[in-house]
């Protein structure tokens, strides 16, 4: 991998980065607690319990991945970067493009089922 690729690959992380941060801090205002008495319009207090789990679940998922993301974006300067852990061949630019925290090809991830 080239320095211009690295280069795209951290621009890509930093975008990745801002909309993780500004989607965790739109989750975290659905995730508040909910009055007991609180409906809005057809909205029961049930269904709303329900769609705060989801966003609870989303948000934990957003908090997973923006670490990982800001893991890469320390390591993209580093030799090992872009190199599948496991068979330890190149992976390849336009995956690591789509998916910067990626540590596995997509063989090995097919293989190992990950």
């Amino acid at each position: 991998m080239n320095s211009q690729q690295r280069q795209q690959i951290k621009n890509q992380i930093d975008t990745y980065i801002k909309a993780l941060q500004h989607e965790i801090s739109e989750l975290e205002e659905k995730t508040k607690p909910i009055a007991p008495d609180c409906s809005i319009g057809r909205l029961t207090r049930q269904e709303m319990i329900q769609e705060q789990q989801v966003n609870e679940h989303a948000l934990g998922e957003s908090r997973i991945r923006i670490n990982k993301l800001m893991y890469a974006s320390k390591k993209v300067d580093k030799e090992e970067y872009g190199i599948c852990v496991e068979c330890e061949g190149d992976i390849l630019f336009e995956r690591l493009m789509l998916v910067p925290e990626s540590s596995h090809c997509v063989s090995c991830k097919q293989e190992l089922g990950l």
